[in-house]
């Protein structure tokens, strides 16, 4: 079974075609960070045109790549959202053109599905795993039992881990994306320099929350002389607190997992943040502390890319969980509406 996906959710356009053995055949990604730079984040009408003149071209690319024709797929695959509606527009049209030019099924996979199933592409886990998916709109705690097949344990009752290190970058002004740039300025930081808090440490349950963690960054911005030596203090200390706190609802999350799902044995990140090396060095540190094997995607197939898109496909083929052509792309698409809450 072979499957082109495709990515178009925010501002990187991306086309790839896997293989059901796991093998990426070609993973091809034109990012639109330069456009989006002197904005300081996203600009939804800019990124949906940057979709529209390079994904014909990419898919080209990728099936050139990978040397197979269209006939050689065995299905296609987009993201349907949750995304920047334009973007997903451009993809699931061009996904739905090829699919009904060429009669193969459609599939419309969820964005978080896709990084929630990258490491059973990159590691070939068996189910279930504990998943701690990480990025810039999201930030969850989900016990993953198969596609579709997602117990939620916790989530952020307000802000995504992601957009509070791009808010933290911006308020002591290194550049979009914050996450990348946080990391670098940390590394000449001290950790230990601003007592920032650590959102819902000690709390019973597994959510999340960073706006308090925000605040008290722009607080410490608008009281200090911002240098370069501070940008970096501020930086260490912000991630820091960042990784105490996903540590600390991470746990709570194992220790319900360990009772629900005893045959589970592996904590998983994904999610762009889980690019992060600090962050991922402390998950890892729990998982040993707690018998776990630990498991984090390359950094690349962490952030958005379309093999993840594609395999999520694979898998949702796999059980013959296809769309039709009028399905109707969705800006938010809860990976809940997929899952069992409890």
């Amino acid at each position: 079974m072979i499957v082109l996906g495709i990515e178009t959710s925010c501002d990187e356009t991306a086309a790839a075609i896997v293989h059901e053995d796991r093998t990426i055949l070609s993973n091809l990604v034109v990012s639109q960070m330069e456009d989006h730079r002197p904005f300081g984040g996203v600009v939804p009408e800019i990124a949906a045109r940057s979709h529209l003149n390079h994904i014909d071209g990419l898919v080209k690319r990728a099936l050139a790549e990978a040397t197979i024709a269209f006939e050689d797929l065995d299905g296609i695959a987009a993201t349907g959202g949750p995304g920047l509606i334009g973007g997903v527009l451009v993809g699931m049209m061009t996904a739905k053109a090829i699919a009904l030019v060429h009669d193969r099924p459609l599939i419309a996979v969820n964005h978080l599905e896709g990084h929630a199933l990258t490491a059973r592409l990159t590691n070939g886990l068996e189910y279930p795993y504990l998943l701690l998916l990480v990025s810039g709109g999201h930030c969850q705690l989900l016990a993953v039992s198969g596609p579709g097949a997602y117990r939620r344990y916790g989530t952020t009752l307000d802000d995504a881990v992601g957009e509070a290190f791009d808010k933290t970058a911006k308020l002591i002004g290194l550049p979009y994306p914050g996450g990348p740039a946080i990391e670098q300025a940390a590394k000449y930081g001290q950790a230990d320099r601003y007592p920032f808090p650590r959102p819902m440490l000690g709390r019973p349950n597994c959510d999340f929350s960073f706006s308090g963690l925000k605040t008290a960054v722009a607080r410490t911005v608008q009281n200090t002389r911002v240098n370069q030596e501070t940008v970096a203090n501020i930086a260490a200390s912000f991630q820091m607190a960042v990784g105490e706190a996903l540590e600390d609802r991470t746990r709570n999350a194992l220790q319900r997992f360990k009772t629900e799902y005893p045959a589970g044995t592996t904590l998983v990140v994904a999610g762009g943040v889980a690019a992060n090396a600090h962050l991922r060095a402390v998950l890892a540190a729990l998982a040993a502390e707690e018998n776990f094997r630990f498991v984090a995607p390359p950094p690349d197939l962490c952030t958005d890319n379309a093999a993840m898109i594609a395999w999520a496909g694979i898998e949702r083929l796999q059980q013959n969980l296809t769309d039709t052509l009028d399905f109707a792309p969705r800006p938010r698409w809860p990976l809940e509406d997929l899952a069992v809450i409890s």
